[in-house]
């Protein structure tokens, strides 16, 4: 009876997991082009640093923090207008994918600063010191340097966002989160929603053994 249940599933389960795997992937890929850049910007306009400039540094950190501050399904609702007016639909994977994007670049911001943090100030100023330009520290020191941290924060936010793929079931974003809510809540439905679990931690775990792995062959410290 079992098998004969989870036989009838596959469809959907396939149909939730590419779906779930598209709006991560658009998600993860708008927060690391969004994220970096500020990430970086936050790190270099603080107190000492060859960008110095309070006035950047407070207003960034400032909309970080308010975005960050928001639980994700009261952002997820609040952005539902701005949703319609740039997919046209709410509802969908790639309606759920604009809520997610904004989500994730704050999240990933602040990782990649902290990652950034943990350099060495002294190969910094050594940079300084023989003339490289911001762009030069920047490329050849920050990056390179806060490369193993850089990874693990994608990780990170990667994990992140599968759990928060999975709230955005709630409102019709689609993928696992939706088939769980949808068959496993709302229709009492046990043997969908264990599944779905399942295939959410192994997920999680796949994606973290391959977080690991680059990081550790990225390390060259």
């Amino acid at each position: 009876m079992l098998l004969d249940r989870l036989a009838e599933l596959v469809p959907e389960l396939n149909q939730a997991f590419l779906e779930t795997m598209y709006m991560v992937s658009i998600s993860l890929a708008v927060a690391i082009m969004g994220g970096l850049p500020l990430g970086i910007l936050l790190f270099v306009t603080d107190r000492g640093l060859f960008l110095e400039n309070p006035v950047v540094k407070s207003a960034a950190g400032f909309v970080v923090n308010m975005v960050r501050s928001v639980p994700f399904i009261i952002l997820l609702v609040a952005l539902l207008p701005f949703t319609r007016w740039l997919t046209g639909t709410t509802i969908g994977p790639t309606a759920a994918s604009v809520s997610l994007s904004i989500a994730a670049i704050p999240f990933f911001a602040r990782i990649v600063e902290s990652s950034l943090r943990e350099i060495d100030r002294g190969v910094i100023e050594a940079a300084i010191s023989v003339g490289a330009s911001p762009w030069m520290i920047i490329k050849d020191v920050l990056l390179p340097d806060a490369r193993p941290g850089i990874i693990h924060g994608i990780t990170i936010t990667t994990i992140s966002l599968v759990g928060y793929s999975a709230m955005a079931g709630i409102v019709g974003g689609g993928g696992i989160g939706d088939l769980a809510i949808r068959f496993g809540y709302y229709r009492y439905d046990n043997t969908i929603m264990i599944t779905t679990v399942v295939i959410l931690i192994c997920l999680v775990q796949l994606i973290q053994f391959l977080g690991d792995r680059i990081a550790r062959l990225t390390d060259k410290r």
